[in-house]
């Protein structure tokens, strides 16, 4: 088929395309960008793919930058941008499970398209939209399915972060993954313990993230891909629990996944803790998620407390809110905008004391300080006391005196 129409993000590459074209070589749009492409789907990266080997190609443009040459990869600086081209290659020896041992640079574009991980996204793209599918891609997308290119069990041998993307795919296209390459996932699902984990947690939250996350953890229970990702397979009753509900379109960032997930696991703060160090999650993401379960739970119980909305900030409410969407549980944002802006202060900078200001007014430094301080805090977020200096130093003394 031919696509006549081309998305404007072609439109620049072609260019580069043609040029590779018109010296006697093979050069496609390859992967994901033609996918996309066939599904009426935003496109995000266009990878472009040649038989020229990168010498050949450093001949054909003014500059070229070896981006990755080692595996046949040169960006080519073209009209002040810069796209970067592959030569086609086959790869042999994957002892780590994840990268080739050996890259060998080859003319034939169906030998290139062989070691691709699945049907959709095996298609290659001339410049002028012919489309090429030499692997039933087309109708794999018809059919919804997410297939390996050939053998299933070699493609997840080559790199078996590919299970992973098999079930990302899943949930981003709300496809189902074809039976045999299922089979094989679940053959293979140990060969999970050979891949880093933060790039297993870059596929997870991308599926987590995707339109149908419900299919993607029911897959990853029924392959049992779950039994080797950290932390998971202790919780088998609750992902089940998790994998049933309707999570279509309401997550839409990590920092309510995690939240989700340890809301979910009915988990404590330590134990929240434990998780997002094993998942290798920063610690920023792990401080904004206990903030949003405490959220999760005020919303659950329909207290919505001045203490709680100032102790967790307003995006972490917001995202708490989101999350209780799925259980149908949350309230109008507008509502819980309205009650964080009614605050008197948003963070502990805009008290109008400080331990200096109160050291300048007689008090000494040590521990009974800070306790005023937070004492202060707390009643002028619970409207007990007017946020005025003069007001609090008062406050402060007479607090310092019960003590």
């Amino acid at each position: 088929m031919k696509i006549e129409n081309l998305p404007s993000e072609f439109i620049d590459a072609r260019k580069v395309l043609q040029v590779i074209e018109q010296n006697g070589f093979e050069a496609y749009f390859v992967g994901g960008s033609v996918r996309d492409t066939l599904l009426n789907l935003p496109i995000h990266d266009v990878d472009m793919a040649t038989s020229a080997y990168p010498a050949e190609i450093k001949k054909f443009f003014k500059r070229t930058i070896d981006t990755g040459i080692e595996h046949g990869t040169v960006t080519v600086m073209f009209d002040h941008k810069g796209f970067e081209i592959t030569t086609f290659r086959t790869e042999s020896g994957y002892q780590d499970f994840r990268r080739p041992d050996k890259v060998t640079f080859i003319r034939s574009l169906k030998e290139d398209l062989k070691r691709r991980d699945f049907t959709i996204n095996a298609f290659a793209m001339k410049e002028n939209g012919e489309v090429i599918d030499l692997f039933n891609g087309m109708k794999d997308l018809q059919h919804h399915l997410i297939r390996a290119v050939g053998d299933a069990n070699q493609r997840f041998n080559e790199d078996a972060l590919r299970m992973m993307r098999a079930v990302r795919f899943g949930s981003q296209l709300n496809f189902k993954i074809e039976e045999k390459t299922f089979a094989a996932i679940k053959a293979n699902c140990q060969l999970l313990k050979k891949i880093a984990i933060e790039r297993i947690n870059v596929e997870f939250i991308k599926m987590m993230l995707g339109i149908s996350p419900s299919r993607g953890l029911q897959e990853i229970l029924g392959t049992d891909l779950f039994e080797y990702v950290p932390f998971f397979n202790q919780y088998l009753s609750e992902l089940k629990h998790l994998a049933n509900l309707d999570l279509s379109n309401h997550l839409t960032n990590e920092i309510q996944v995690w939240s989700l997930l340890a809301f979910e696991l009915n988990l404590k703060q330590s134990q929240i803790r434990k998780m997002m160090k094993l998942w290798k999650c920063s610690n920023k993401m792990t401080e904004n998620v206990l903030q949003v379960v405490k959220g999760i739970k005020m919303l659950q119980n329909k207290q919505i407390v001045s203490l709680f909305i100032y102790q967790i900030g307003l995006n972490n409410l917001l995202n708490a809110n989101h999350v209780m969407e799925i259980y149908g549980l949350n309230q109008g944002e507008e509502e819980l905008e309205n009650a964080f802006n009614s605050l008197p202060i948003k963070q502990k900078a805009e008290l109008n004391v400080n331990g200096g200001s109160l050291i300048k007014a007689g008090f000494k430094p040590g521990p009974q300080l800070g306790k005023v301080l937070n004492d202060l805090e707390l009643m002028v977020i619970n409207g007990e006391v007017e946020n005025d200096q003069i007001t609090l130093i008062n406050k402060a003394k007479e607090l310092a005196n019960e003590n």
